[in-house]
């Protein structure tokens, strides 16, 4: 016997129809949270490339500073010095302009720095060569501090769009990777294989129009880049989250002084180590190699910077298995390590150039895999939203101090030996020193952070609601969202 029903067939058709209504309003939601996704997920691509191409720039240009026979080691030293220290000052003011103003704000404003510092650094001139160099200087530093802005701005920028949908959120540590490190790194390479080729362009003669091209050649990726960052929009956290009024400063650094000083120092010992052995790269080959010829130089130099690229790679795709802190460590300490061996056997290495080249790669390599990749998203994942610029700014402006101590005192260090050998082999273990200092400061210092951003953004607003400060002019949510423990 067929069981009983209160529906009669009348209603039971009615009833079907409306649970046939319901699957497919159900459906259409469905597909519209795809689509949804699907456009965030492409918006988050774009403004991820965009990110990336802005610090391919900032490499170039970084890289582009001696190709002129005239230049003393010293006006090297100081063009190289007056870029880091640009890039300094700017990291700290875009860092807190883009938490204030909005990443779009901050993104088209160091683009405008660039541009004019290019400008200037290949136009500059002088009644006399010493007046030309120092425009240079001036000018290097113009450009530094658009570039030194390009790092909040753009790491801030892609690991926001990286957290925009669950996809995207599950590769972030590469695709950070890949818009940051990896970026800076090509960019450095892009620079070598530009200087190669207009120099034979000049018949290897290294004349002014040589540095001028390959200066003014910086130009056009930052130009191109105003249309795209001109439309951009600020990311979807910094809508969210922004803080609108003042600064609860003192609640801040009571929270997170760990995390300050840990990505902070973790950045200064990275850089005191890379930006020596990467940007003086050349230099080493040509003490190795007297007889090089300048194309030779920077050839072996380029070749050499290449194996950053890889390691990069290697180190996002770490991140995303093992995590941030945890890869940070690991490539300290292999750096480290390698650094050791490679200067305590430096003379049987080096009697066989390819082999020291190979090696040299090898250790620039290991070092970018971890601190290189992992900086920038342990500064960036280990602060809420309306701070992510400070911080991450004020993280990467302790990593360039670190840079210009170490681009400074790389060649008194090698001078104050009785041998060009015996001052590479020192600098070589001073190095790698640094590098297990580094390793002990991510792992004790760097907390394990959750990979969704917004998971700290609500712990800090309710912390904040807690202690008693007002949110009602915090970003466009006004209530707060628990997630986890505060």
């Amino acid at each position: 016997m067929a069981a009983s029903t209160n529906c009669s067939a009348p209603e039971r058709v009615e009833v079907i129809m409306k649970h046939g209504q319901l699957d497919e309003r159900s459906r259409q939601n469905d597909d519209t949270e795809n689509d949804v996704e699907s456009d965030s997920s492409s918006s988050g691509i774009l403004n991820i490339v965009v990110s990336g191409l802005g610090l391919f720039s900032d490499g170039y240009n970084a890289q582009i500073s001696e190709y002129k026979d005239t230049m003393s080691a010293a006006i090297k030293t100081r063009l190289s010095n007056s870029f880091l220290i640009g890039e300094i000052f700017g990291m700290l003011f875009f860092g807190a302009l883009i938490d204030r103003v909005g990443r779009r704000t901050g993104v088209v404003a160091t683009t405008l720095f660039l541009v004019l510092g290019i400008a200037l650094s290949a136009a500059s001139h002088g009644t006399s060569e010493l007046g030309l160099f120092w425009m240079m200087v001036v000018a290097r530093g113009i450009a530094g501090f658009g570039a030194g802005g390009e790092y909040p701005v753009c790491a801030t920028s892609a690991t926001e769009a990286a957290d925009e949908t669950a996809n995207l959120r599950k590769k972030k540590g590469f695709l950070v990777a890949s818009t940051t490190d990896f970026a800076v790194d090509l960019g450095f390479v892009a620079a070598g294989i530009v200087a190669l080729i207009v120099l034979a362009c000049f018949h290897q003669d290294v004349r002014g129009g040589v540095w001028r091209v390959c200066f003014g050649l910086g130009l056009v990726i930052p130009v191109v880049m105003c249309f795209f960052r001109i439309r951009m929009l600020n990311s979807k956290q910094y809508r969210k989250h922004a803080i609108k009024s003042r600064y609860p400063y003192w609640l801040v650094l009571r929270r997170y002084w760990k995390p300050i000083l840990g990505t902070s120092l973790a950045w200064f010992c990275y850089d005191f180590v890379t930006y020596p052995f990467g940007l003086f790269s050349s230099t080493i080959i040509a003490q190795l190699s007297p007889n090089n010829t300048t194309v030779q130089n920077i050839g072996y130099g380029t070749v050499i910077n290449c194996f950053y690229l890889p390691g990069c790679l290697l180190g996002g795709l770490l991140m995303d298995k093992v995590g941030r802190k945890q890869n940070m460590t690991l490539g300290f300490v292999l750096w480290g390590v390698w650094g050791f061996i490679l200067g305590g056997a430096l003379r049987p290495i080096q009697t066989v150039f390819p082999l020291f080249v190979v090696m040299y790669g090898i250790f620039n390599a290991l070092g970018e895999m971890g601190p290189g990749v992992s900086t920038f998203l342990c500064a960036a994942e280990s602060f809420p939203t309306p701070l992510r610029g400070h911080f991450l700014g004020l993280a990467a402006a302790v990593g360039k101090a670190g840079a210009s101590i170490g681009t400074e005192v790389f060649t008194p260090i090698q001078n104050s030996f009785s041998s060009t050998e015996k001052g590479q082999q020192a600098v070589f273990l001073i190095g790698s020193a640094f590098t297990i200092v580094g390793a002990l400061i991510a792992w004790f210092l760097i907390p394990d952070m959750s990979r969704e951003l917004e998971t700290e953004d609500a712990k800090f607003k309710a912390y904040l609601e807690e202690n008693g400060y007002d949110i009602s002019s915090y970003g466009e949510a006004l209530c707060v969202e628990r997630k986890g423990d505060v």
